[in-house]
């Protein structure tokens, strides 16, 4: 009974260890644009998009490391996206054609 307590707490010290790792960015939109062109994370990390604009957004995109879609975001929302997976993740708003970021996830 022991040893798999024992296996136990190592499992869990090393889930919690990986996770502390992790950061968090926040992206803004603001006068239909984002707030930074493009930002470097690690796979891991998340983005929290927040909408301080006066207009709704809905941020998306469909690359291949990391698709989602976060749907229309009233003014004030805020929304995180983790991006597990290395590669440049291709971010838009659905509706605003010139608001347009790169995310570059590394290992």
């Amino acid at each position: 009974m022991q040893r798999s307590f024992a296996f136990a707490a190592a499992v869990l010290g090393a889930s919690s260890i990986g996770s502390a790792c992790a950061a968090d960015f926040d992206v803004s939109q603001k006068n239909q644009a984002f707030s930074v062109p493009t930002l470097t994370i690690k796979a891991g990390d998340s983005v929290t998009f927040k909408n301080d604009d006066k207009v709704n957004h809905n941020v998306y995109s469909v690359s291949d490391p990391k698709a989602f879609d976060l749907g229309s975001e009233a003014p004030g929302k805020t929304q995180k996206v983790v991006f597990d997976k290395p590669g440049t993740v291709e971010v838009e708003c659905a509706m605003h054609d010139n608001m347009h970021m790169k995310i570059v996830v590394t290992p």
